[in-house]
């Protein structure tokens, strides 16, 4: 079953007030490992296998920024972890977009 998580990655004490550089950075993990993904306004939507994928993408994001000299990261994560069906993120947005 695939897990639908957004995760809003805030980079702290950079010294500037536009991080969008650097969350380039930390989308460029996500599509590494091949995931799908959406970049939305306030965070990003990432479909994975299993809620094991959540903390090692976690990880990962972290490592990247921390490589690019961020000394503290606050992340926020959302799961949806559907057990009934399986969902894609298309799917969810068709949802609430039909008929607009």
């Amino acid at each position: 079953m695939t897990v639908i998580v957004e995760i809003a990655v805030d980079p702290i004490g950079t010294g500037s007030t536009s991080v969008g550089d650097l969350i380039k950075y930390a989308v460029s993990v996500i599509a590494r490992r091949g995931y799908k993904y959406q970049v939305c306004a306030m965070g990003t939507v990432v479909e994975l296998p299993s809620l094991k994928d959540v903390g090692s993408l976690l990880e990962d994001i972290h490592e990247e920024l921390v490589k690019r000299g961020v000394k503290r990261i606050v992340s926020v994560v959302r799961i949806d972890d559907r057990r009934d069906k399986s969902e894609s993120i298309e799917y969810k947005v068709s949802r609430v977009t039909q008929n607009r």
